[in-house]
């Protein structure tokens, strides 16, 4: 058999429910911290700059051609103008930890 990694998923609001419990600061405090974080990011991306955060990666704004892509449910051509698209970049430690995990098998 095949090893397969299975994923679970954590949310913001468990996020905030982490952190609350490891710093000891109330919910509504961390909710709003990581609120400013994500907003923070979401604001200088859309202006077209990039955030770096050392030891953890990069948010990187990459800009793609525009191109002709195929409707293959129409069988037609479509023209997609240049965009832009935020991309992540992880660091070299984020890299190592995620890289270190062990598959589970699929049960």
């Amino acid at each position: 058999m095949h090893d397969f990694l299975i994923f679970t998923i954590m949310t913001k609001a468990e996020l905030v429910s982490e952190i609350a419990l490891k710093t000891g600061y109330d919910r509504t405090t961390i909710s709003v911290v990581v609120e400013s974080f994500m907003s923070g990011i979401k604001s200088n991306m859309a202006k077209g700059e990039n955030v770096y955060l050392r030891g953890f990666g990069s948010f990187i704004v990459k800009a793609r051609k525009e191109k002709i892509a195929r409707n293959i449910t129409k069988r037609s051509s479509v023209y997609v103008p240049a965009h832009c698209v935020p991309s992540f970049k992880p660091g070299a430690e984020f890299n190592n930890a995620v890289h270190d995990i062990k598959l589970k098998k699929a049960k």
